[in-house]
């Protein structure tokens, strides 16, 4: 039988699967797909692949598409899709797709936001597009007074919608305000109870209200001694409570104690996260703020002052060792070592700065404790170099290099010295970091560990002078 000569149907795409946990399984030839469906406009095809994803998997998708693929694919979702969206994609991406968008369409994407997430939305937008929008918003004065906060404060993470009852309610009528509040608000978690003045005076949560009989009052059941933050808390402390005390949802006040907001667990878990990923770059010697879809310029930008840094400290490095000329003549063999006086004094200060970093980000450790988390440090880098300094000595003992008595004691004594100088300066620095209002994540970026390198050959060549001239 002859083929025909009319093409083939395009076959229906397969959906992206799933791992057995649930997240989306997402590839390369899934990603292809898309695009191709993006391009041949088949605008169905891509809305059936669309439709039973999660906002999260949705915006997965969009990360991994070209710029202009994906605004097209934005403007295809249905609205509360596209909202919902929004609140799941970082600044840069958010900001290119609504480049563009109709007044309308953004003013209707904003209104179906959360208030938490419509402001995050505004504070990025142009300031003249921001403007421009907010008037025609549901929510104008609250995403104004909003705005007014520090992006990572409290009052910037806080969202406005909350369930409020009196405390003189019976069960039922706060049951009731519940379910009022339910079309208005994703996640409810916990009723606060406020006083005629607006004054926060308890908190009753979802169990209690349905274990509770029906006609008590709330003030018999209402929980007093609960945990709040204030406006201007910053979003790091915020984190460290939600940890410590297992909430899922913290309420936020005024000075006068006044009801202002509530912050919910799925924007502390971001806070928790954006706060490790900062620290990570700043260890690293980034600025902190570095995202995987910022500009070749922009990355170069955060990134080059501190490789100037490195590269200002390694000419310091050189100079000490041209300093010590004299004695690299005397002793071409100390050169062989310099590598690793260098890295013993960058990874022990490495170490010892981790565990600090660590503790004061956690709260586990305050400004205070600095002494003695440096006594602890300077008993374990002694011992520690000690057990190095055997090391190498035996080494170089074995491989009979140079003046084997003269090398083994400069090794040795290098070993010891430098172990105690690094390690208590990693403890050091994030402390003193902390005590002037800087991030201690600082203390392990380039400009700490070159300052180890400089100070260990110092001590390398200064013991070693010492012992050969």
């Amino acid at each position: 039988m002859p083929e025909s000569s009319a093409e083939s149907p395009r076959p229906p795409p397969v959906p992206p699967e799933r791992r057995p946990g649930g997240a989306l399984e997402l590839d390369e030839s899934v990603v292809d797909d898309i695009i191709t469906l993006l391009a041949e406009g088949q605008r169905g095809m891509v809305l059936n692949l669309m439709a039973d994803l999660h906002p999260a998997d949705v915006a997965l998708i969009l990360r991994r598409l070209p710029t202009e693929k994906a605004h097209r694919l934005f403007q295809w979702l249905p609205p509360v899709q596209a909202s919902e969206t929004l609140a799941e994609i970082d600044d840069v991406l958010r900001n290119a797709l609504l480049k563009g968008l109709p007044e309308a369409m953004l003013t209707a994407l904003l209104d179906a936001l959360d208030t938490d997430d419509a402001v995050d939305v505004l504070a990025d937008l142009p300031d003249e597009v921001a403007l421009q929008v907010l008037p025609d918003l549901e929510d104008t004065a609250d995403l104004a007074e909003l705005l007014e906060y520090g992006e990572e404060t409290a009052g910037g993470l806080m969202a406005r919608e909350y369930v409020a009852i009196a405390p003189d309610a019976t069960l039922q009528e706060a049951t009731d305000a519940v379910r009022r509040y339910a079309d208005d608000i994703d996640e409810i978690y916990t009723a606060y109870v406020v006083d005629d003045d607006g004054v926060l005076v308890g908190v009753v949560s979802l169990k209690q209200l349905l274990l509770s009989s029906a006609t008590v009052p709330v003030r018999d059941i209402m929980e007093t001694d609960f945990v709040s933050v204030s406006l201007a808390v910053d979003q790091e402390e915020v984190g460290q409570l939600v940890q410590r005390y297992d909430l899922v949802s913290l309420p936020v006040v005024d000075d006068a104690g006044r009801m202002m907001g509530r912050i919910t667990i799925d924007d502390v878990v971001d806070v928790i996260r954006d706060e490790a990923e900062e620290d990570m770059q700043l260890m690293s010697g980034l600025t902190g703020d570095e995202e995987t879809a910022d500009t070749v310029v922009n990355v170069s930008r955060g990134r080059l002052p501190w490789l100037i840094v490195g590269l200002v400290g390694s000419g310091l490095s050189g100079t000490v060792i041209g300093a010590f000329e004299a004695t690299l003549e005397q002793a071409v063999v100390l050169a062989t070592f310099i590598p690793i006086v260098t890295a013993m004094g960058g990874n022990a200060a490495v170490q010892s700065a981790a565990i600090a970093v660590q503790g004061l980000g956690s709260g586990e450790l305050w400004v205070t404790d600095a002494f003695v988390r440096i006594g602890k440090e300077i008993a374990v880098a002694f011992l520690n170099g000690l057990v190095v300094a055997a090391l190498l000595c035996a080494t170089v003992a074995a491989l009979g290099m140079g003046n084997v008595g003269m090398l083994v004691s400069t090794l040795g004594l290098t070993m010891l010295c430098v172990s105690l100088v690094a390690t208590t300066n990693g403890a050091l620095i994030p402390f003193l970091l902390t005590w002037l209002g800087i991030d201690p994540a600082s203390a392990m970026g380039p400009f700490v560990t070159t300052l180890n390198d400089i100070l260990g050959l110092a001590i390398y060549f200064f013991i070693a002078t010492t012992l050969y001239l």
